[in-house]
């Protein structure tokens, strides 16, 4: 099962969270789909992903998107995305 918690932050405090669950194992050639799918519940833009937000997630269980991240402007400072199954 893939379980991971999305939250957005703007001065080191939560404005949105959310859990994103799915069936079976992670497959990292879909991460981006992960993301983009967290991103729609949270109704915000979804940043660039290159290869080193890949690897924090693998390495490290996390991932943190920061504002220079996204395409579009967001109203908060962070987007974090951490494994929930910890």
């Amino acid at each position: 099962m893939i379980r991971i918690w999305a939250k957005t932050l703007k001065n080191n405090k939560i404005t949105r969270q959310t859990i994103f669950e799915k069936e079976g194992n992670i497959d990292y050639s879909e991460f981006f789909d992960y993301v983009r799918e967290i991103c729609e519940k949270l109704d915000v833009p979804t940043p660039v992903i290159i290869k080193t937000h890949l690897f924090n997630y693998a390495k490290y269980n996390n991932v943190r998107f920061k504002k220079e991240d996204f395409v579009e402007s967001v109203d908060f400072d962070r987007l974090i995305l951490e494994n929930a199954l910890l």
